[in-house]
């Protein structure tokens, strides 16, 4: 069966900021995901199945509907309604495995908590004390990708739920005193337009990143766009082929920093840093802090280091921070990366 040909990562037109951004939380999904804002045409959904794409595939239980390697979650497959496949993982059987690419799972704005987090047969629980469940979008998401476009315009407590699991990397359905858990841990893409409204400033201090975009603004990048897209939609096959080489590049330098990052060290004076730049910029809490870190680690590991610099600083700085600046009332976001790197100067 042929697959529709997707427009290549590696040949996107500038947008440098989101696309790190993505490839930073493909290398270190606990970065809790990341916020893109800008307006409509900016390649922001291409962006995010473009990465899904090119990277490796993974290896799961064949038909499984949490997505699981063998063994990997034996109370998940205690409860599970396929009782073959469920009886043969808790006895250590053989069990057949398949592998496929990591998909991008889309969450629709109607989406209600049900079709997220998924349901449970009361009737069947109460009576014959069987857990029956039904997985949800958070069951098909997990060791994938979970894109929500417009998640300004999904219900607040859909959006809490959301990025309660990114950051537990834990699913919990609960039904009259009944419960079920299965692992969920995914990275969580968000898009959305400010002209249509923003998200509450907690639920945005949930998101590890976060990242402004907007049309390129000169006309050579323009024209590139053009003649791209027009050479990709004439020829998707012979496009992606042209390409190939330098995505083959980019999954093997993933690959690399996903095997550096548990050797990334990161010298004391740098974590002052830090601590005193969540401070200038009068951040909330202690998330940014940590997130900073990771995203320091992560970007040295990505660049082949084993030592976190002061320029991964700089940069985590402006990915981490912009929405966590505490701000005046209706002011953007997008004022707020000048502001993170006038405050640091002060």
């Amino acid at each position: 069966m042929s697959t529709k040909a997707v427009f290549p990562f590696a040949a996107i037109v500038g947008q440098e900021k989101m696309k790190l951004a993505l490839v930073l939380n493909i290398i270190n999904p606990t970065l809790s995901g990341v916020l893109i804002r800008g307006e409509k045409g900016t390649a922001k959904s291409t962006s995010v199945r473009a990465l899904a794409r090119i990277l490796p595939a993974i290896e799961v239980v064949g038909d499984c509907p949490f997505q699981l390697l063998p063994g990997a979650a034996a109370d998940v497959c205690r409860e599970c309604y396929r009782l073959e496949c469920s009886s043969a993982v808790l006895n250590r059987q053989t069990v057949a495995t398949v592998q496929r690419p990591i998909r991008v799972v889309e969450l629709p704005v109607g989406a209600t908590e049900d079709r997220v987090v998924g349901t449970m047969d009361l009737e069947q629980a109460l009576k014959k004390g069987e857990k029956q469940v039904e997985p949800g979008l958070l069951a098909a998401a997990h060791r994938g990708i979970l894109y929500v476009d417009e998640v300004n315009l999904l219900d607040d407590h859909v959006v809490d739920v959301l990025l309660d699991s990114a950051a537990m990397g834990l699913n919990t359905i609960e039904r009259e005193g009944v419960s079920f858990s299965h692992p969920a841990r995914f990275t969580l893409v968000g898009t959305m337009n400010p002209e249509e409204g923003e998200l509450r400033p907690q639920l945005l201090d949930r998101f590890g990143l976060c990242v402004h975009i907007e049309g390129l603004h000169d006309a050579e990048s323009r024209v590139a766009v053009m003649e791209r897209r027009a050479a990709f939609d004439e020829g998707p096959e012979d496009f992606c082929a042209a390409w190939e080489e330098e995505s083959l590049k980019l999954v093997q330098r993933i690959e690399r920093a996903v095997q550096l990052y548990p050797r990334v060290s990161v010298q004391r004076p740098r974590l002052f840093d830090i601590a005193a730049c969540c401070m200038q910029v009068g951040v909330d809490g202690h998330r940014g802090d940590i997130i900073m870190l990771k995203t320091a680690k992560t970007l040295a590991a990505y660049n082949g280091r084993d030592q976190v610099s002061e320029e991964d600083i700089e940069i985590a700085a402006e990915l981490a921070l912009p929405h966590r600046v505490r701000r005046q009332p209706l002011q953007d976001i997008v004022v707020d990366v000048d502001e993170v790197r006038r405050r640091r100067q002060a």
